[in-house]
């Protein structure tokens, strides 16, 4: 069954972080007619639990993704990503970081101009408010309140005091940008609450009578004319629905969604397309390719009891580099206050691990479609250690982190090394990688800035080739930052709103 089209002047894909952000400022335009969309539906109960996160990574709320068989890994790996209203700030570990200066700095050696970190840094401020920081830094009125947890657990306090043992400084802020070492990160609760996205930004906007939201909204493809993006198709259940934009159609579905709704689009490599049946639209090879993710892997110890309870089980992270020569800060060093590590790997019944994640991969790899049906599984390939340097940078990785588990600081916690192990000695760490390295869920890059011939999007995310089309998510960051991804995607979309209301003036 075909709806008859409904017309709008925005039409956004994906209610995700970005699309929570886009959808709550451009309907602040009175005149403006704004459609959301949104593949999942609204976020459980249990996910304002902020605990609870580990268990919605496999719920109903998340897409059941996962890698193709990764060569130096042996296996295929879980890509969970969220699927509800919120994205994946409605089931993530709410952190809320920006991680190193350097990280964004390279963008514009990358062919993205205008967004290096002092470029995103009004954008970053616009989002939060973060009172206990410094305001020429930090935001003070943006709809995200963050803050440290306001009494870390005893676990945190010791594995801080365990790094500084182990000569890491302590960073006051290690959202400023500017900072190396171990701290207390700021974190998206309020009042014992999780605050998503969707809570910060599209709650106080569902209101006004210019925004529409719809959810089970699988996105087919965006229509295009002449060149120029003309509206949406989508299916909520049996029923097929298309609309018309009359100004922007944005991309918002992160990562994984938003190459996908391209290339079924006829929007990125024309054989591939072809390939699959697909006519293509606009041929832009670049669509799906430099895909990566923060690879990361833990050491993981046993203790007779459990530990103390965590607001957020993940209270204490620390930036640092592999070897005192590489250029900028490679690492992120992180605490789980219950057993995490790889899902082949058995895990202690009582017990905590201590992650390292992989900030500055130099593997990529690509996204593309198994099939044209909406509804099949995308062929993920991230190239996991597919880069020499990334399986050295994650060896030297856990052995700064096994140094730090072996401080006197550690000592009252009794924790018994399970993960890698004691039979693997520093220096056979290489062969826990092969079967340790698992995803951070920081999926960026497959639609990336630039301006070369592989480039998706212009330096204004416009979609190269289509006009009245950008992509405004995860995808077009062209390298990770050095931090979890979910601060530098708000500042995305808020300067990706900011963009496009410029262009109506």
């Amino acid at each position: 069954m075909r709806t008859a089209a409904t017309t709008y002047d925005y039409v956004i894909v994906g209610a995700g972080s970005a699309g929570c952000v886009l959808a709550a400022r451009l309907s602040e335009d009175e005149d403006a007619r704004v459609l959301l969309l949104e593949a999942g539906g609204e976020p459980p109960p249990e996910s304002t639990i902020p605990a609870a996160w580990p268990m919605l990574l496999a719920g109903e709320t998340s897409w059941p993704d996962a890698t193709v068989v990764q060569p130096a890994l042996g296996v295929s790996v879980p890509w969970p990503h969220g699927r509800a209203v919120g994205g994946s700030s409605a089931i993530n570990a709410m952190l809320h970081l920006r991680g190193h200066r350097s990280g964004y700095d390279a963008w514009p050696a990358a062919g993205a101009k205008g967004w290096a970190f002092d470029d995103l840094l009004p954008y970053f401020r616009r989002t939060e408010s973060a009172p206990h920081r410094d305001a020429a830094l930090r935001g003070t009125s943006g709809p995200l309140t963050v803050s440290p947890a306001l009494t870390p657990s005893p676990l945190a306090v010791s594995v801080l005091e365990a790094a500084q043992q182990a000569g890491y400084a302590r960073a006051d802020d290690v959202s400023g940008g500017l900072e190396e070492g171990f701290g207390f990160p700021d974190l998206a609760i309020v009042d014992g609450r999780r605050l998503s996205a969707a809570d910060a930004y599209l709650t106080p906007a569902r209101q006004r009578p210019n925004l529409r939201v719809v959810t089970g909204a699988l996105v087919h493809r965006v229509l295009v004319r002449g060149g120029r993006c003309v509206g949406v198709e989508y299916s909520v259940g049996s029923e097929l629905v298309t609309v018309a934009c009359e100004r922007e159609v944005v991309l918002s579905a992160g990562a994984v969604g938003t190459p996908q709704v391209l290339l079924r689009s006829g929007i990125g490599p024309a054989s591939q397309l072809s390939g699959l049946g697909i006519d293509p639209v606009a041929d832009l090879p670049g669509v799906g390719k430099n895909l990566h993710d923060h690879a990361t892997v833990g050491v993981t110890y046993a203790t007779p009891e459990p530990v103390p309870d965590s607001i957020n089980h993940s209270e204490l992270v620390g930036l640092v580099r592999s070897q005192p020569e590489v250029a900028v800060p490679n690492l992120q060093i992180f605490l789980i206050s219950v057993p995490m590590n790889a899902p082949s790997l058995p895990l202690p019944e009582c017990g905590y691990s201590i992650g390292v994640g992989l900030m500055t991969p130099h593997s990529r790899g690509t996204l593309r479609l198994s099939s044209a049906n909406p509804s099949s599984a995308p062929l993920i390939d991230p190239g996991y250690l597919r880069d020499r340097r990334d399986r050295d940078a994650l060896e030297e990785g856990l052995r700064i982190t096994r140094s730090i588990g072996r401080s006197p600081a550690m000592a009252a916690w009794h924790g018994e090394e399970v993960l890698p192990g004691p039979g693997i000695s520093d220096a056979s760490l290489g062969d826990h990688l092969r079967v340790g390295v698992t995803t951070y869920f920081h999926y960026v890059g497959s639609c990336r800035i630039g301006t070369d011939e592989l480039a998706v999007v212009d330096t204004e995310l416009r979609v190269q080739g289509v006009t009245g089309l950008r992509a405004a998510d995860a995808s077009v960051i062209p390298a990770a930052p050095t931090a979890n991804t979910q601060a530098t995607v708000l500042a995305i979309a808020e300067r990706a709103a900011a963009l496009v209301k410029d262009q109506r003036a």
